[in-house]
């Protein structure tokens, strides 16, 4: 996959995914160009760091793990709305040519998915014969609109033969939200309320995990792994919550290799 340096400071989805589909995620801990406070593998191009870093960090990306083209970035705006890829990006990409979305979806060998994160839940998707792959990007307003359910209803994959991985987002320790976040659930589905722990008056401490896995699991998906990361508490990664404005963004990747990369 890459050497060693670069090998040990990544997220690799533990998931009975089949061989043709290749994914992780970034940590902060990669050796990249980006300084304190981004230090140092920032890849957000709207974070607030200089715009030319954060290139350098996403052509590093592509170099070090040989991926087999660009990936297709996104901007992300805590939306439902699905991109659909059927061919590679173009190496170098267009700068400027960004999908307005919180999802995407390929059933092309080499289309590399990408979604950015710094506390919101990054989820990947794929068919169990590996014939196509999906990547969410699901903040609190993104799961409560439906995202999720955006997401699966695009793919021609039946839910029942769909695998689930939840990345690294914000846990629910460190996750307290007011009364507007619960209500969004609760009020489109009761059984949300189990997600939710009173802290203080008019807050409780939210599961993302929890509630991924409800919409995924009344959708049809029942094999869904992860869920045990928490962003906020742990140094690895970046986290808006823990560290503000100034926050870097990791990514979660997926792309299907071709057959022959897959023998």
């Amino acid at each position: 996959m890459a050497e060693s340096r670069f090998a040990a400071n990544v997220i690799v989805p533990d998931w009975p995914a089949p061989p043709r589909v290749f994914a992780f995620t970034t940590t902060r801990m990669l050796p990249g160009n980006s300084l304190p406070p981004y230090a140092a593998f920032n890849l957000g191009l709207r974070s607030g760091e200089d715009e030319s870093t954060v290139r350098a960090n996403r052509a590093l990306l592509e170099r070090a793990f040989n991926l087999p083209s660009s990936p297709r970035w996104l901007q992300q705006v805590h939306g439902v709305d699905v991109a659909e890829f059927d061919c590679p990006h173009p190496n170098p990409p267009p700068q400027a040519e960004e999908a307005k979305a919180d999802a995407a979806t390929t059933r092309s060998a080499g289309v590399v998915l990408a979604i950015q994160t710094a506390d919101c839940l990054p989820i990947l998707l794929c068919a169990d014969d590996g014939s196509e792959i999906a990547a969410i990007h699901a903040g609190w307003r993104g799961l409560a609109g439906g995202v999720i359910d955006a997401c699966v209803r695009r793919l021609a994959t039946p839910a029942s033969r769909l695998l689930a991985w939840l990345g690294p987002a914000i846990g629910p320790t460190s996750y307290e939200v007011g009364e507007e976040v619960r209500t969004a659930f609760v009020e489109r589905d009761a059984s949300a309320e189990t997600a939710f722990a009173a802290t203080r008056p008019g807050h409780w401490n939210c599961d993302l995990y929890a509630l991924a896995r409800q919409r995924l699991h009344a959708l049809g998906v029942i094999r869904v792994c992860g869920g045990d990361f928490d962003t906020c508490a742990d140094p690895r990664f970046y986290s808006y919550r823990r560290d503000g404005a100034r926050s870097g963004r990791m990514a979660s990747l997926i792309w299907l290799k071709t057959t022959a990369d897959s023998a």
